[in-house]
This record gives C-alpha cells, sequence and structure tokens, in this order.
C-alpha cells in the first residue's frame, strides 16, 4: 500500500468545544430547567442489542479532565476493570483494562474500524488509542462486555471489544463554514495542556477538520516528565451517493516511568518510592556500584571504595534504578468510501497504513557499561509496519439484512534488545527524552511476519418484536519468527491458528413500556501473537519446541449472556448474567524480574469458567440532576489442575489474576446549562497478582469530581471553565497489578501506586 502523506496546515492553536457541543446547537434559557434532564442521552445502554453492550457520548468523556483517556471514561461500566497509575489514564506503562476477567490482550480495540491491535504496552500489533486520536476527537467509545460483534477487525476479542468511533466534522459545523475550538489546561504537577481544531466545509458537503495536541507535566512523584504532541486530520467529501473518508494522525509520545513495586517495598519506602532519575545520578551510580560489590548484579569488575552499604535504606539494586522511561512515534493512514450501490445494496471499504517507531528504557545495574560505568541503559525497541483492508456489503432485503464482510493485514514487526554505553560517572550523558543510536551491545534482535485474513456472514432478521441476529467469522492468521542478529536467543519458527467457522446467535424481543430481553451466543477464537515479550516465541528454542510438540492451541472462548432492559422516559436500565467457558488458557510467566529479561515460560492452564451479573441504571431527575449506578459481580477461576514446566501446581479453584469480584460505580450529576457539575465513586474489590492466590492488593474506593460554568458572550458556543479534581480524598492506593507480569506466588515488583489527589482547570470555547 503506498503512503499518502498528510501535512495539517493552517490549525489554529486553540481548543476544545464545551462538553455538550456535540449534542446541541445552543443552550437552553435558563427558563427551562427541565431541558438538561430530557437532553440527549450520553451513556446509551444497547438497546435492540442481542447482547451486552453500552456506548459512552462525547460529553460524557468531555466532563473529565481535559486530556482524559477515553478508558477512564469507560470505568464506570459493568464487569469493566480499568486502572492507570496517573490520573489522566494515559500513562500506558501502567495503564490496564479488563472486561469480565480477560485481560488487554484478549479484547478487541478498534478506531473507526481501524483494528488498535490489544493496545497493550510494548505493542507487536497496533497502538494504544491514547495515540491515535485526540479525546475531543471521539465522537462514541462503544463497550461490549461478551466477545463483540462478529464484523469487527480483531483476532483477539475473546472477551469483549472496544470500537472508538472519530465525530464527523458536520457535527462540528452545522450552521457554519468554519469552526474553531479552543481549550488550555493547567493543573496538579506542573502539567498543562492546549488543543486547538479547525473545521470547515458544510454538514452535508466537503468538510474537514484537523486538531494539534500538546501536554506536558512532571510526575506525580519522583524526577521526570510525560509530554505528547499529536495532530489529528480527517475528511469526508460525498461524490454523487458515495461518501470519501480519509485520516492522518501522529503522535510523539515521551513518557518517564514510575518504578514498579511490591509489597514489601511498599512497607519499607511508602508509596511515594521511585526511581533515583537524573538528578540523583551520582546516588544510582553508588547503587550499582554496591550491587556489584555484594555480587547481587553479577557485574565485573567491582569498585570496593563504594562499600556494601546501599544508600537510602535500599537492601537490594532492583529497590530502585537510575531511570526508565517509553518513547513512541506513530503514523496512521487511512482512506474509505462508503454509500449504496442501488435501493438494496450497500458497501463499505478502508485501507490503512501504520508506522510504530518506539523505544523502552532501563536504567540496568546488571550490565556495565564499557566506560566502567557500574551500569548502562537497555532497551526494547519496536518498528511496525501494518498495511491492510477491511470492508463489507450490505444487502436490505425488508425482513432480512444480510452482510458479508472481510479483513487482511499483513504486519512486520522487528523488536531488538540493546544496551548502551554511559561514559561518566557524574553526568548522565544520555537523555531519556530521545531515541538512542550507536549501542554497545545487542541481546538479541527479530523479526516477526503476521499475515491475517478474516471474513464473516451476518444475518439480521427483523420479525417484528422479535429480532434475530445469526453468522460467524473464520480467520486464518500465521506467525513467523526469524532472527536478525546471530547471537539472538529466542526462539525461531512458525505458528498458525485457523478456524473458519466462529458462531454467533441472539435475539432481542420487546416486551412493551420500553422493555425488552436479550439474549446471545458467540464462540471465538484468539490468534496467537508475535514477539520477543509476551508471546509463546519470549521463550527458548528448546521450549518453543516442546509447547509445539505437544499441540499448541489458540485460546478459545464460549459466552452465554442474557439479560433484560428497560427504556422507559427517564429511566434507562440493565440487568444482565452471562457464562463464559475458556479454553486453552495460555500463561506467559516471567523468569526473573523484569529488567533481566530473561527468557519467560510458556504454559497451556486448560480451562477457565466465568459467570457474573451486571446491573447499570441511569435516571435523569428534574431540574437538572441525574443519577447513574453501575454494579457488577464476576467469579473467574481456573478449572483444572496442572503441574507447570517448573514443578509448581496450579489448583483448580484458584481465582484468576486482576479480576475482582465486585466492581460498583455511582454517581450524581448537575447541569442546570451554565453550571455544572458531577461527583463519582468508583469501588473495586480485592485482587490477586499471584496464580496460586497468595499475594493480593485490598479493595480501594476512589471518588472523583467536576465543577463547571459556561458563559454564552455571542460565539458559536458558550465559553466554559472547568475544574476536576480526582481522589478528591488523596488515598494511598495500588492502581495497577501485572506491570511486570505475574508469578506464581510470592511479593514480585509488579504494583504501581495510584496518583494522589490532582486538581485541573480548563477553559474552553468555540467560535
Amino acid at each position: 500500500m503506498r503512503r499518502v502523506s498528510a501535512l495539517l496546515a493552517g490549525c489554529a492553536v486553540l481548543f476544545s468545544c464545551p462538553a455538550f457541543a456535540a449534542d446541541a446547537a445552543a443552550p437552553a434559557p435558563e427558563s427551562a430547567p427541565d431541558a438538561a434532564a430530557n437532553g440527549p442521552e450520553i451513556v446509551v445502554l444497547g438497546t435492540g442489542q442481542t447482547r451486552q453492550t453500552q456506548e459512552i457520548k462525547a460529553a460524557d468523556l468531555a466532563i473529565l479532565a481535559s486530556g482524559t483517556s477515553p478508558l477512564k471514561a469507560i470505568e464506570k461500566l459493568p464487569s469493566v476493570n480499568f486502572q492507570s497509575a496517573d490520573a489522566f489514564g494515559n500513562y500506558e506503562w501502567s495503564t490496564r483494562v479488563t472486561i469480565r476477567g480477560f485481560n488487554q490482550n484478549q479484547l478487541g480495540f478498534t478506531l473507526d474500524g481501524i483494528p488498535l491491535g490489544n493496545m497493550s504496552y510494548g505493542n507487536n500489533n497496533g497502538l494504544h488509542v491514547s495515540r491515535a486520536i485526540s479525546p475531543e476527537n471521539i465522537g462514541v467509545t462503544a463497550v461490549s462486555q461478551g466477545s463483540g460483534a462478529i464484523d469487527t477487525q480483531s483476532t483477539s476479542n475473546l472477551g469483549g471489544t472496544l470500537e472508538f468511533k472519530s465525530i464527523d466534522p458536520a457535527e462540528l459545523l452545522r450552521d457554519h463554514h468554519v469552526a474553531i475550538d479552543a481549550s488550555g489546561s493547567y493543573g496538579s504537577s506542573e502539567t498543562w495542556r492546549g488543543f486547538g481544531r479547525l473545521a470547515v466545509g458544510t454538514p452535508d458537503g466537503v468538510r474537514a477538520f484537523g486538531s494539534l495536541q500538546y501536554q506536558n507535566g512532571n510526575k506525580w512523584k519522583g524526577d521526570g516528565q510525560q509530554r505528547t504532541l499529536m495532530t489529528n486530520f480527517k475528511f469526508i467529501a460525498p461524490a454523487g451517493r458515495i461518501n470519501l473518508e480519509g485520516w492522518y494522525s501522529y503522535s510523539d509520545r515521551v513518557e518517564q516511568d514510575y518504578q514498579d513495586l511490591s509489597l514489601a517495598l511498599i512497607a519499607r519506602h511508602g508509596y511515594n518510592w521511585d526511581n533515583f532519575g537524573p538528578h540523583q545520578y551520582a546516588t544510582a551510580v553508588l547503587a550499582a556500584d554496591v550491587g556489584a560489590n555484594t555480587g547481587y548484579t553479577g557485574v565485573k569488575p567491582t569498585n570496593p571504595a563504594a562499600g556494601t552499604t546501599y544508600p537510602d535504606n535500599m537492601i537490594n539494586a532492583d529497590d530502585a534504578y537510575y531511570d526508565a522511561a517509553g518513547l513512541r512515534r506513530d503514523w496512521v493512514y487511512a482512506f474509505g468510501a462508503s454509500g449504496p450501490l442501488n435501493d438494496t445494496i450497500s458497501f463499505n471499504i478502508k485501507s490503512y497504513y501504520h508506522h510504530n517507531r518506539g523505544q523502552g528504557l532501563w536504567g540496568t545495574p546488571y550490565l556495565a557499561s564499557p566506560s566502567g560505568v557500574p551500569m548502562s541503559v537497555r532497551t526494547t525497541e519496536y518498528d511496525i509496519k501494518r498495511e491492510g483492508v477491511f470492508g463489507d456489503f450490505v444487502v436490505d432485503l425488508n425482513k432480512n439484512k444480510l452482510t458479508v464482510g472481510g479483513w487482511a493485514e499483513n504486519n512486520d514487526f522487528n523488536q531488538a534488545r540493546r544496551f548502551y554505553g554511559l561514559t561518566s560517572r557524574t553526568v548522565p550523558g544520555i537523555d531519556f527524552h530521545h531515541f538512542l543510536t550507536d549501542p554497545f551491545a545487542t541481546q538479541w534482535y527479530m523479526a516477526y511476519t503476521t499475515t491475517t485474513v478474516q471474513y464473516y456472514v451476518m444475518d439480521d432478521i427483523d420479525l417484528g418484536a422479535l429480532k434475530i441476529n445469526l453468522g460467524w467469522k473464520g480467520f486464518d492468521v500465521i506467525n513467523r519468527a526469524s532472527k536478525l542478529a546471530a547471537q539472538s536467543n529466542l526462539a525461531v519458527g512458525r505458528l498458525e491458528a485457523r478456524d473458519w467457522f466462529q458462531p454467533h446467535a441472539g435475539l432481542t424481543y420487546k416486551l412493551g413500556g420500553g422493555a425488552e430481553v436479550f439474549a446471545g451466543f458467540t464462540q471465538v477464537t484468539r490468534a496467537f501473537t508475535a514477539d520477543a515479550t509476551s508471546s509463546p516465541f519470549s521463550t527458548t528454542q528448546a521450549g518453543f519446541n516442546q509447547i509445539a510438540a505437544n499441540g499448541l492451541k489458540p485460546e478459545q472462548s464460549d459466552t452465554y449472556e442474557g439479560g433484560l432492559r428497560v427504556n422507559n422516559g427517564p429511566l434507562n436500565a440493565v440487568l444482565g448474567g452471562y457464562l463464559v467457558n475458556f479454553r486453552n488458557r495460555l500463561l506467559t510467566i516471567p523468569t526473573s524480574v523484569g529488567i533481566v529479561g530473561a527468557a519467560n515460560l510458556v504454559q497451556n492452564v486448560g480451562n477457565v469458567r466465568a459467570y457474573g451479573l451486571e446491573a447499570v441504571v441511569n435516571y435523569k431527575l428534574p431540574y437538572g440532576f441525574a443519577l447513574f449506578a453501575s454494579y457488577s459481580y464476576n467469579n473467574n477461576t481456573y478449572r483444572d489442575n496442572v503441574v507447570t514446566a517448573n514443578g509448581t501446581a496450579l489448583t483448580a479453584g484458584k481465582t484468576v489474576v486482576d479480576t475482582p469480584k465486585h466492581l460498583a460505580r455511582g454517581e450524581i450529576s448537575y447541569d442546570s446549562n451554565s453550571f455544572f457539575g458531577r461527583v463519582a465513586v468508583n469501588y473495586m474489590s480485592k485482587r490477586y497478582f499471584t496464580y496460586l492466590n497468595d499475594q493480593s492488593v485490598p479493595g480501594r474506593a476512589l471518588v472523583d469530581a467536576t465543577l463547571g460554568y459556561r458563559i454564552d458572550v455571542g460565539q458559536r458556543t458558550p465559553l466554559e471553565i472547568q475544574v476536576n479534581g480526582t481522589n478528591l480524598f488523596d488515598k494511598s492506593y495500588i492502581a495497577t497489578i501485572g506491570s511486570n507480569g505475574f508469578g506464581f506466588s510470592g511479593d514480585n515488583q509488579t504494583l504501581l501506586a495510584g496518583a494522589p489527589r490532582q486538581v485541573f482547570v480548563t477553559l474552553k470555547a468555540g467560535f
């Protein structure tokens, strides 16, 4: 596919529209206090769908702190477990989302249909949504807690899908030919952010927008910064009955990392313990010297003059490292066409290209620099080049709507582990904000190629009160691994996952009075992935050969779900239940502390069963008030007794890691068109971070709040000031678990502390 370069020009460095701009052209007068309560839904509870699904509209994201990830907006929905160590939910090393106990690698993610892969840190097949689109440009976030629609461009959606949809420029223009939106924010940790968007055209004709976002701020603890530069561009051009559509995104992300903690580290040093950082370089060198002198790191030669006592009450060289960072640059291009071919048949087709360049940097005391400095900078380096096409044809036969679609992608992914030298004991000499070149050593350098072919067939049958959805999808995914450096010690070979028939069946039945019942069944297979850090190829050649000889099988799930929905005036509610049978659960088990990065163990631990209950209520009260509440009970357990390759017994009945049994969210909001605000409480129960369930983190309840005021001064949209507070009661808690993977038992440095109370102020206007 030929890459098309798109330049974003003339975009005002000015910012976002108010929370309700996408849903109303102008504010209602103060004399109509019930207008907000009767306005458009900002959380849609899936009426008419045959599975559990909800949509979050742009207004629900806009009321959060400016720049907040859409993943943080969906944590209010049942069975969604979201974690992040920062207030915005954007810090990728810490960001985790699980649904019904399925982790992020087992979910599907798309943006306007463009596959985002599994969105995990160190992604080998996509990119995180926070690097694909600015939050202000998201119109809808659709969440399916089950395996999701079969037309999703994903081969990993065992346990749910998230579909992000960008806004149509028409929503910005309405009665205008030019629209400028602007916002600027400042707050805790000297964080500031600017967003600007320029839209031009006509709502029903050629139209486009371009945006520019920049955010920078200090880490909330320790030494370092986290910043993002992003541009988005979108156009829609009618050509007769056909719409042509294009998308371009560029993102440059720099994140200095927080230290991964353990329960023991927190007990010794507290939640604010962190890496040394550039301003404590001499202390980091001393700690590395002591690690060498005591034989802890194995570095030679030693420096006897440094002694054997660690600084800052450390007990080993893993308590704190010099520094760490993640650098990512992404380019995404897409072009498509859609529309009717005649009165019966319509089509949609889109091609895309994604290029990613990344480095994950870690100051490691386990390898000295050639200069004699007792540490070096270890990197994991990424290069992704993906190109693909997807589309469908829809035949509308009145009572039947038949859809046939497909997706094909080629993904070339190179990954390397390299080391860069420090030249001085007193001056760092390496800036963790910039990509490094000229390594002195390469541990491994691997090439991975993944080819994907997927198709689906779906029939929507409308029988009046009864609607039936039937269909299936199939795919063939081939992974190949090869060495690009002779000294590479990781596995090479070929894996294939093929399942041409993954069925889906569902129905809804209207009971009257705005009530309906729904039920569905979906079977899904997850394809293998290919990388050096988390896939079946991340083990040794002997380990790979052994699991391949034993018939390595792809993960599969069968999802049964059903429930009752009510949409009656001010009340919207859902009560549902589910049962998931999960086969061939694959565990990737670290064999060393994360910074050492030894080859993993990969183990098939058999079956997992999950069942649960989900409830959500959205109720609009008079005078602009509204209530929202959700609750979910999730029970996820291993079903088989397994003895792993290293002799550890995994006992049936143990709870799956990172699966809290109870999740609850409550909100009260108010909007009088001038004043608006919201207070939200988020509760999560205990979570295990070992497979044998002997280590866990306690439950926590967090409170966030928003307060804002709009002034109509005759602009396209009112001037708005918004104040956001996160973790209002300044609770110390563990946010992310599993940052360095999950072990079988015992404490491990795989936890990240959550941000303390943070406050941000944002000004917004539209011209």
